[in-house]
């Protein structure tokens, strides 16, 4: 098996485009939750969200394959934004790879049919009694859908505009695992690297459901904060006293993993060496996490013994931190399954307190935060943090507490990701990866852990 690194960053996120704008962001507490603007939500009684605006991914579309944005949802163009980024942050020309050794494997999920573009057929299609009636369009326009219009509503359509944007000829997969589809995507990246499938595969995730269906779908689920007395960037308060819910987010994230000899070679900056990867599934409810936390548990062990990492050695955890009240409850307990007495004494942070949660997309977008975490030695806060909850005790990083620096010698760091397999609030997949990572060659010193589980 071969060593596998990030050697590449790219992220599409609501407080930031770019790696380094997205990370300013995060250190600073800015938040990118807004009303929403991407379609008319004065009527609904959810009118915020972690939404990208104005983002155009035509930098990094050739001009003979400009067409292909008639055929990209939001997602698809957030991912092809974010994997030209993460490319141009890896230094990697693609003219010079061997198309046949980049594979791409991204984590997606439901992609939002295009309301204001088919609701002027449907309304002339669908007869007063409610059934579809072909015979009431013009004889001479028996067709008026856009002749590519179902490609928009593929996932696999992600990791295609990927391959073809960037003459990827390799594996090519999509993770639809609901929100830990991003994690997921970079484990099976991994593995197509680390088995000499590919020599470099472009992975993550990329979600959008900023729309007005899947907005009526999430509010009726009761998934979503209903709090109207706040400004909307202080919604979303993961592991805080008064949590009602998440805001729904949007965006992508891309890491460039790469076999570790031919980095070097090329003399490319390393932030992370992934070590293992692992999932599981507590079987316990589509609508609710297991309360004794027994499958992210057991993620986290999986991550950790696969990495040969003692959990007296992790010194920060990023977590899902989704601003539930169930799941948030649920990721202390297994925090304090692994790690005992020490959990009280590891910083612990959520930035979907600035972003909101991205659904497919937030694992990715979040490792992307990690590997900035470390290369910059700050980790970032959990903003609206001010009535902690005492069901969540750890040892949890607020906008208002002093940065932590990172220990003397490895530093150690532990991402949780909660997602969801089902419809409903909680679910119960879980899948981790473990990695370290250094920015110096020869030997990495500083690690990395990560784990992911299904729930919201």
């Amino acid at each position: 098996m071969r060593r596998v690194v990030v050697t590449g960053l790219g992220v599409v996120a609501p407080n930031g485009v770019g790696k380094d704008d997205f990370w300013d962001a995060c250190v600073n507490g800015r938040s990118g939750v807004r009303e929403i603007t991407s379609f008319d939500a004065s009527s609904f009684p959810i009118k915020i969200a972690g939404e990208v605006k104005n983002f155009d991914p035509t930098p990094f579309i050739p001009d003979s394959m400009r067409k292909s944005l008639k055929v990209m949802g939001r997602a698809a163009r957030f991912g092809v934004g974010a994997a030209g980024l993460a490319i141009e942050d890896a230094g990697i020309s693609m003219e010079n790879e061997n198309p046949e050794r980049v594979g791409v494997v991204v984590g997606t999920g439901i992609v939002p049919v295009d309301m204001p573009e088919i609701m002027p057929m449907l309304q002339r299609i669908v007869s007063d009694n409610g059934t579809f009636d072909l015979n009431n369009l013009d004889q001479s326009n028996t067709t008026p859908m856009f002749p590519l219009w179902l490609l928009r509503l593929l996932p696999n359509m992600i990791s295609a505009h990927i391959s073809m944007m960037f003459n990827a000829q390799g594996p090519n997969s999509t993770v639809t695992t609901a929100c830990v589809a991003g994690t997921q995507a970079i484990g099976e990246g991994f593995r197509m690297v680390a088995r000499g499938e590919a020599d470099l595969a472009i992975a993550g995730g990329s979600d959008s459901r900023l729309d007005p269906l899947l907005l009526m779908a999430y509010t009726a689920l009761g998934t979503l904060s209903s709090r109207t007395d706040l400004p909307p960037e202080e919604v979303s308060r993961p592991f805080d006293r008064l949590r009602d819910g998440f805001v729904l987010g949007e965006g992508a994230g891309i890491l460039i993993l790469e076999d570790l000899d031919r980095a070097r070679k090329r003399g490319a900056k390393v932030y992370a060496e992934v070590l293992g990867f692992g999932s599981s599934f507590d079987a316990y409810s589509i609508i609710k996490p297991d309360p004794q936390g027994k499958g992210a548990a057991r993620a986290i062990r999986n991550a950790l013994d696969e990495a040969r990492v003692d959990p007296s050695e992790i010194g920060y955890i990023n977590a899902h931190g989704t601003s539930t009240r169930l799941n948030d409850q649920m990721e202390t307990v297994a925090v304090k399954k692994v790690f005992g007495s020490k959990a009280r004494t590891i910083p612990i942070s959520s930035i979907k307190s600035m972003i909101g949660h991205s659904i497919a997309a937030s694992g990715a977008i979040e490792a992307v935060a990690l590997a900035m975490s470390l290369s910059e030695n700050v980790v970032p806060p959990t903003i609206n943090l001010r009535n902690p909850d005492p069901n969540c005790d750890p040892r949890l990083r607020t906008a208002d507490s002093p940065r932590p620096q990172p220990p003397a010698g490895p530093l150690n760091q532990l991402w949780l990701r909660r997602a969801k397999r089902c419809a409903g609030d909680e679910g119960g997949l879980t899948s981790a990866f473990s990695t370290p990572t250094s920015t110096l060659y020869p030997s990495p010193h500083v690690r990395l852990c990560m784990s992911a589980s299904c729930s919201m």
